[in-house]
């Protein structure tokens, strides 16, 4: 199945990818690996939650935030490759949380990525991931995230 034909049935619609604030580029291809700058969870410009997961946020709001931001960086990926049917499987996940001291379930936070790409992707959806805490993020953004995938053979 079509990578657009199951966003479609997720009821997933892909924004525009959001605007570069920094002096770098959203992704950049090295042989058959696409590594993304980081991303967070925006929705029309604006970041759908701030603060930090375990204060301003709960446990729930980050899962939100990070599958937004993994929306966001599909939306990226679509635009730098012009199909994410490209895209042979997800590699690894880098995911920062803006956490509260205290907070340990940064894992938990940054499910609501993974399982969106495995939602998509089915078992070339499945990743390597490291779930971090950070004590801020950039903006105040609960969640940051980078992603690295491999394209398939002859694209």
């Amino acid at each position: 199945m079509l990578v657009s034909e199951r966003l479609k049935q997720l009821g997933i619609t892909l924004p525009p990818p959001p605007k570069v604030v920094a002096a770098y580029v959203p992704a950049i291809t090295v042989h058959d690996l696409v590594y993304t700058s980081g991303n967070d969870c925006r929705v029309n410009g604006e970041l759908m939650y701030k603060g930090k997961v375990g204060l301003d946020l709960t446990l729930e709001e980050g899962q939100r935030a990070a599958r937004q931001t993994t929306i966001n960086l599909l939306a990226v990926l679509q635009e730098h490759l012009g199909s994410l049917d490209k895209i042979e499987r997800i590699v690894k996940l880098l995911g920062f949380v803006n956490s509260a001291p205290g907070f340990v379930e940064q894992p938990h936070v940054m499910n609501g990525a993974s399982m969106l790409l495995e939602d998509i992707f089915g078992a070339k959806g499945k990743h390597a991931r490291s779930a971090l805490a950070a004590p801020e993020l950039p903006f105040n953004t609960p969640v940051e995230i980078e992603m690295i995938v491999q394209l398939k053979q002859g694209i």
